[in-house]
């Protein structure tokens, strides 16, 4: 597995918190935001965010509702709830503790 596919993977728990920041998504548009906002260095196979957000859904940190989209078509809508917030902020420092050591590593390499 490449240093990309290990990061996404442990990532992205973190990233489909921080996109339900914003307001409830469907599984699409969250996959096409991590594509646009990762800039296409971080693209993401739907069959790997969906066991995501049931993971996510069954520990409680979203939920989720369908809502009807045309005549016929229904789409399955992710909620952040209160614990999938605090979980991002977690997450986020979590994130923040191993950057902040890899860039110290990365910053001696020259001496």
């Amino acid at each position: 597995m490449s240093i990309k596919g290990s990061f996404k993977k442990g990532s992205l728990d973190m990233l489909v918190l921080a996109l339900l920041t914003s307001g409830d998504k469907y599984g699409y548009e969250i996959s096409q935001a991590i594509g646009e906002r990762g800039s296409s260095v971080l693209r993401l196979p739907e069959g790997s965010l969906y066991p995501t957000l049931y993971r996510l859904e069954k520990d409680g940190h979203i939920s989720s509702y369908r809502k009807q989209v045309g005549e016929r078509r229904m789409r399955i809508y992710y909620h952040l709830e209160a614990t999938g917030a605090e979980k991002l902020t977690e997450l986020i420092e979590e994130y923040n503790a191993v950057n902040e050591a890899i860039q110290k590593i990365l910053s001696g390499l020259g001496e």
